[in-house]
This record gives C-alpha cells, sequence and structure tokens, in this order.
C-alpha cells in the first residue's frame, strides 16, 4: 500500500462511520419517564444528598472509580513533537480505547490549552473530582517532571505518567529477567543508558530501586555521555552524570553489561556490541527502528539477550503490559497514588508471569509450539489473557501494604475472577486470530477479485501480512480497480476464461472428470464447470497451487456451496459438513452451530457438528464449552425435537467423555451460568461459561446468529466451514471489507492447522 493510500485508510478509520474512537454510553435503563426521572430530576437528587453527607459515596454512585482523565497538552506527541492539544486528540482518544480494552477502564481524554506548568497544574487540580486517576500523557520534558511531582504531591487519587513510568516498568521486569538469564546481578551490572528524556530517566531510576548501583550507570544525551564536568545540566541530567572518563558511546559500550536505548535509530555499531561483556543485555527500544537491528544484533553475538519496541521481534517493550493493569489495580483499592511499591509490583508480577506455563491461546496466536522463559521470552506477550488476573491483584496488595489504599479487597479470589470476567466484552480474539495468521501466511483464493470491497480486503490482507492473495476474476477489470484504491503489492491476477489461462483450465478439467465421471460428469461439463471461478478456484486449492479459498460475496450460499462441495469434499472421516458462526459479544466470544447447512439434523448428525464445532474452537485457542439448545431442559420435552438432542447428548457422553457438553437445555439457562448451577447442579455445564451453542436445526440457528447480529450490533465471524478436506469459507452474502479480512485470516489458521495435520499424519504413517 501507499503512502498516500495509508494516510487516507487511517483518515478514514478516524473519521467514519462517525468521528473519533471513543463515546459514552449509559449503562442504566433509560426506556421509559420512570427511569428517566430515576436517572436524572428529581431521583438524581438523593444520591447526591448521600455523597454530601459522605464523599467516599461517590465511589458507590458515580463511575468516579473506574474513570480515568487521559490528559495532555500536545507537547510531546509520539514523535510528531509540539502539535498543540487539539492535533493530540486522537492519540488521546486512541489511549482511551487502550485502557477500555484491556483492563475495561473508562476514559475522557482531556486536551489542556496552555504550555504553562502552573496553569496546566491548576487545571488538573480543578477537574480531579470527576475521576478515580489521572494518565499525563505526551507532556515534554523537563515541564513533565515537574507536572507529575506536583499533581502526585496535591491530589488525593492515583497520577502517572506513562511515558516515563510505562516503559520503566515494562523495561525492568524485562531485565529482571535477562539478568536472571545471563547469571548476573543487578548490583553488579554496567548499564549504558543511551537517551535523557522523560522516559530514559524514570528507567534508571527503577533500576537503581532494583539495585542498580550509581556509579555502574552511564547515560548519554544527543552530545555524548553526560559528564559531572558538563555545565548547565538540567537536575535530571545531573542525577545520573557521571565521574568517569567516557566521552561516547563507543567508549561507554567497552565491557558494558547492559544497553538500554531510549533514543535513535542505528546509533549502535556491530563493533560497540562486540565491545561488550559475555551475555550481553540489550534493550534497543527506540521506535520505529531500534538503536541497532535485530537481526543484525543477534548475527553479531550469539548469546545476546535483546528486546524492542517492535511487535514483529521478541521481547516486545510494550507499554500496555502496564498501565492499564496498573491503574485498574490502584483504582480498585481507591488508592491516593500510585507509589514505588506499586510500580514494583506490577514489575514483579510481570516478570514472574513469564516464568509460568504459557497458555496454549497465547502459544497459538504467536505460532509457538510451547513458548518457554528464555532469551526470546523474557517478558509477557501483550495478548496473554493472564495479565488482567496478575498484575491488577500485585498493585493493590502493594497499595495496601504501603498504606496508600483507602479500601481493602476482602476476597481475593474472587477478585481475579471479576477482573477475567471484565474482559469478556473485548474482541481479543480477532487479533490473536490475526497475529496467528501473520507467523505462516498461506496462499487465499479470492475467488470475487473484481468487487471493490474484496479486493480491498485483499489489500489489507496483503498489507497486513495476514495472507498471500490470489485474485480471480477479469483482469482489466481488477487492476483497474487496484489502481483506485492504490493496491500495488506484487500478487497474482488470474482470469479462469482467459486464453493464458486454457492449459490449467484444461488440466483441471480432466481431474475434475475423472474423479466425477462416475456421478453423471461428462468432459465437456468439467471445462464448461471450471470456467466458473469457484470451480476454478476449489481446484487450484485440490490442485495446491493455494492453500486456501473465500468466496460468496456476491452469490447466494447454495450456488457457492455446491462447486466446493462437488470438488473439495469431506474431512477424513466425515459424513455431513456444517458450519459455525463466531459472534463476539459482551460476554465474550459465543459459537452458534449450524448457521448454513444441514436443515434437520438427525442425533448422530446433530453429535457430530458439536465434535467439529468443539475441534474448531480449540483451533481459536479456546477451551470448548458447548450447550446443546432446545426449547426444553433434561427430559422435560418427550416431542421428538427435544429428544433428538437428548439422544445428540447421550451419544457424545458415551463417544467423548472428556467433551464438555450437555444438554438438552434452553438458551437462558445455557448463557446464565449462575440459574444454570442452582437449578440443574447435576450438569456438565454447571458452574461453566458456555462458549458455544449448538441448535438443533438451520431455522433457529440461522434465525438466532442473524438476530444477535442486527439487534445487539454483534460482530460475527463466518460462517466458518466444519469438516472440509480443505481450507474453504463462505462468506456471508454482501460481506463487509472487515469481515471478508476475518474469513481470510481464518482461511489462512485453517490452512496453518490442516498443514500440520498432514505433517503428523506422515509421520505415523513412517513411524508405523
Amino acid at each position: 500500500m501507499s503512502k498516500q493510500s495509508k494516510r487516507r485508510e487511517a483518515l478514514i478509520y478516524h473519521a467514519k462511520p462517525r468521528p473519533g474512537k471513543i463515546q459514552v454510553v449509559p449503562t442504566k435503563k433509560y426506556a421509559t419517564q420512570r427511569d428517566l426521572s430515576l436517572a436524572y430530576s428529581p431521583g438524581v437528587a438523593e444520591p447526591c444528598l448521600e455523597i454530601e453527607k459522605d464523599v467516599d459515596n461517590v465511589h458507590k454512585y458515580t463511575n468516579k472509580g473506574n474513570l480515568v482523565a487521559v490528559i495532555s497538552n500536545g507537547t510531546a506527541v509520539l514523535g510528531l513533537g509540539n502539535i498543540g492539544p487539539e492535533a493530540s486528540k486522537p492519540v488521546m482518544e486512541g489511549k482511551g480505547l487502550l485502557f477500555k480494552i484491556f483492563a475495561d477502564i473508562d476514559v475522557f481524554d482531556i486536551e489542556v490549552g496552555t504550555e504553562d506548568v502552573d496553569a496546566f497544574i491548576e487545571t488538573v487540580k480543578n477537574i480531579a473530582p470527576t475521576f478515580g486517576g489521572i494518565n499525563l500523557e505526551d507532556i515534554k520534558a523537563p515541564e513533565a517532571f515537574e507536572i507529575e511531582r506536583r499533581l502526585k504531591e496535591e491530589l488525593d487519587i492515583p497520577v502517572m505518567h506513562d511515558d516515563q513510568h510505562g516503559t520503566a516498568i515494562i523495561s525492568a521486569a524485562a531485565l529482571l529477567n535477562a539478568l536472571e538469564l545471563a547469571d548476573k546481578k543487578i548490583e553488579e551490572v554496567t548499564i549504558v543508558i543511551s537517551g535523557a528524556g522523560a522516559a530514559a530517566v524514570s528507567c534508571t531510576r527503577l533500576y537503581k530501586a532494583f539495585g542498580a548501583q550509581a556509579e555502574n550507570i552511564v547515560m548519554l544525551d544527543s552530545k555524548g555521555v553526560i559528564r559531572s564536568d558538563r555545565e548547565n545540566l538540567t537536575p535530571e541530567k545531573a542525577e545520573f552524570a557521571t565521574a568517569r572518563d567516557l566521552e561516547t558511546l563507543e567508549d561507554a559500550m567497552k565491557h558494558a553489561d547492559v544497553f538500554v536505548g531510549l533514543s535513535i535509530a542505528d546509533i549502535v555499531s556491530p563493533e560497540m556490541l562486540q565491545s561488550m561483556n559475555a551475555n550481553p543485555i540489550v534493550f534497543a527500544m527506540a521506535n520505529p527502528n531500534p538503536e541497532i537491528d535485530y537481526d543484525l544484533a543477534v548475527k553479531t553475538r550469539e548469546d545476546i539477550i535483546m528486546a524492542t519496541g517492535r511487535s514483529d521481534h521478541p521481547n516486545q517493550v510494550n507499554n500496555v503490559l502496564g498501565f492499564p493493569f496498573i491503574f485498574r489495580g490502584a483504582l480498585d483499592v481507591r488508592a491516593t497514588k500510585i507509589n514505588e511499591a506499586m510500580k514494583m509490583a506490577a514489575v514483579k508480577a510481570l516478570a514472574d508471569l513469564a516464568k509460568e506455563p504459557v497458555p496454549e491461546q497465547v502459544n497459538i496466536a504467536y505460532g509457538e509450539t510451547k513458548l518457554l522463559f528464555g532469551r526470546e521470552y523474557i517478558i509477557p506477550k501483550p495478548f496473554d489473557p493472564r495479565l488482567i488476573a496478575a498484575v491488577p491483584p500485585a498493585v493493590a496488595k502493594a497499595a495496601i501494604e504501603s498504606g496508600v489504599a483507602t479500601c481493602e479487597i476482602p476476597d481475593w479470589e474472587k477478585y481475579e475472577e471479576e477482573l477475567l470476567e471484565r474482559m469478556g466484552s473485548d474482541n481479543k480474539i480477532i487479533r490473536l486470530l490475526y497475529n496467528r495468521a501473520k507467523t505462516a501466511p498461506k496462499r487465499i483464493v479470492f475467488a470475487e477479485a473484481d468487487h471493490l470491497d474484496v479486493l480491498k480486503a485483499a489489500q489489507i490482507v496483503f498489507d497486513e501480512g495476514i495472507g498471500i492473495p490470489i485474485l480471480l476474476g477479469r483482469k482489466e477489470i481488477i487492476t483497474e480497480l487496484m489502481e483506485q484504491i492504490e493496491f500495488d503489492g506484487d500478487v497474482a491476477i488470474i482470469d479462469p476464461k482467459s486464453d493464458e489461462q486454457q492449459d490449467r483450465l484444461n488440466r483441471y478439467a480432466e481431474k475434475h472428470w475423472h474423479n466425477r465421471r462416475r456421478s453423471g460428469i461428462t468432459l465437456y461439463d468439467a471445462q464448461k464447470m471450471m470456467r466458473e471461478r469457484n470451480y476454478f478456484a476449489a481446484m487450484m486449492v485440490n490442485e495446491g497451487d493455494a492453500d486456501g479459498m473465500i468466496s460468496g460475496y456476491a452469490r447466494a450460499y447454495p450456488s457457492v456451496v455446491r462447486p466446493i462441495l462437488e470438488t473439495i469434499g469431506k474431512f477424513d472421516g466425515v459424513e455431513k459438513v456444517a458450519t459455525t458462526n463466531l459472534m463476539l459479544t459482551k460476554r465474550g466470544p459465543l459459537f452458534i452451530s449450524d448457521t448454513s447447512i444441514n436443515i434437520d439434523p438427525t442425533p448422530i448428525e446433530l453429535a457430530k457438528i458439536a465434535q467439529m464445532t468443539n475441534y474448531t474452537m480449540k483451533m481459536f485457542g479456546l477451551t470448548p464449552v458447548i450447550a446443546m439448545i432446545s426449547y426444553a431442559n433434561f427430559g422435560s420435552s418427550k416431542d421428538p425435537h427435544a429428544t433428538k438432542v437428548k439422544e445428540a447428548v447421550q451419544y457424545l457422553h458415551k463417544v467423548v467423555p472428556d467433551m464438555i457438553v450437555d444438554g438438552e437445555l434452553q438458551t437462558d439457562f445455557a448463557l446464565n451460568s449462575e440459574l444454570l448451577r442452582k437449578k440443574f447442579p447435576f450438569s456438565k455445564l454447571a458452574g461453566k461459561k458456555v462458549n458455544a451453542l449448538v441448535f438443533p436445526n438451520l431455522d433457529s440457528a440461522n434465525s438466532n446468529y442473524k438476530l444477535l447480529k442486527e439487534l445487539n450490533g454483534v460482530e460475527s465471524i463466518g460462517p466458518i466451514m466444519l469438516g472440509m478436506r480443505k481450507p474453504v469459507h463462505i462468506l456471508q452474502l454482501g460481506a463487509s471489507v472487515e469481515e471478508i479480512v476475518n474469513m481470510a485470516a481464518v482461511a489462512v489458521v485453517d490452512a496453518q492447522q490442516k498443514a500440520k495435520y498432514k505433517t503428523r499424519k506422515k509421520q505415523a504413517a513412517k513411524n508405523a
């Protein structure tokens, strides 16, 4: 994608369908006059009076306890510099979005129109009663130091300048683990800090809090080593000035143990790296390009332990590992500040988490067989779902023990459960899906690439590295559309009807006729079929010329399913294929099956649909908890429609006893775990959160997923084909660009899984 095209895409993202990235959403009912009279006048007077009696009641009756202000004056925005408060607003909204999706914290972004320190501080103090915490953002140094210091002293709510402390906390966790792997002690190592801004100062202070010695630290700014004999040093630089006779970065790197880069790209040479001590620890965190290229560094020193700020290399130092969870813990005990004890607790929690066994969901997301604590895994991954249950409790406990908490957590086990429940509304599964696809991109045929939305989706798949698109359709139309959207990627464009594809078409037709000649298909029929793009695309996948395909954007479902079933066929042991839709609901991901294929499945077919759903959910890294849905509960009806579901469950309990599945159940009992536990404590689902519903027929499954989608605006991924021999997936008619991209990612991951299965099968046969 060209720079101009990326610029346009970014602007459209922020402008459409409504400007901005965050909104205020009511949390109470407001449908009736009674609701409104309680929400506002006269009912609202009662909580006002209660808060007047005791100001702590503000946490009981308002959202203050879960509301953080992200505040900036726009003087140091990303790498853009002093661009002003209005221009900083998109960044502040983005920070608010991260607070919400990672820790379920609500945010108001506040852009303050002053560079005067006193005026800024006064503004923040005046609005502080609204908030449970203050996150300072993108304020230039040295003013940022004074602003944070004074606000922490003068306010009774947590204040943190994330630019300073976020990187410090994450990198300190990485440093502790790296030192352990290198068998070095923090009190003894020599540390070189390249950069003297807010983040560098905060990092160095935190390293010292963990035992790093001042005489072993060398800090550099744009003028070179910060020496104690240099004049006009700011107080922060003077704090880290060295008495050693060093001038340049090259001097400082000799016999150093640790390099921490918070400066600019490509300032560390291989020779400098070679001059460091054994098992050097290098955190090159300049973004987007580090102080030394990752590949060059690991090639130069095999014994290096390296981290960067980039997601495409191991050990990403990413602030999102810190600030959402630190504020979560601080808010939950109503801390009056975020102190050193709380920051150090976050560091230890992150460091310890990296040493624990990694959930399969995280391994799958990063395409790893098994992530293990070591040189390439010294800090947790940003997608790790355990972060929400690991860091906030550690921060909250430190706040209580250090005396800055104003309330207790009565039940820590219950608190961790509540934290995990907060993440039910988050759509992390899409990020996990994309990330996994990127680990091993596959060739995906877009069978309707001469439609603009399909081509836009293919462009995103290509640009993001999700997959390798193969575009089917009329070449002149596709080329013209590509020019319109500035899609200049080197991708294959194939027109099955063109002369240049005649040999391939004939080859596919011959093969298809050979496979189907006893089903009434002539060679002429097969040649005619191959001119239809769905047959042609399916044969590309069959013959290994592509790894997967998606189609269905412009044609009715049956007309797309037929050529795929006739050409691709079913997976080993599968009698009937089915489909499932992944619904991204507020309570978390929910699979609904069978949404598109089987009109009225038999009990055994219904059981097989559940088994295929179970398999597919594991592909997404989820632990399946499946409810078999009916209008009846556990034998309450003897009607065949209900007993069919009961028989399917009996079959599953006998054949796959380890599978977490039960029924027959009404939908409300399936989705309300407390109701299910009280009424049917004997169920295999009691006390568990159901994340899949298998409906008894196509009517109910299709209607329910579309009802969820249209009435509640629930995002859907699907229909995902179950039981196919090859990775082929069918879009909803008129699917959006985003939905097409999601399905392409599903096709890539499906192809990855089937490739692994094929490899395992070959190995088993070889061993036999």
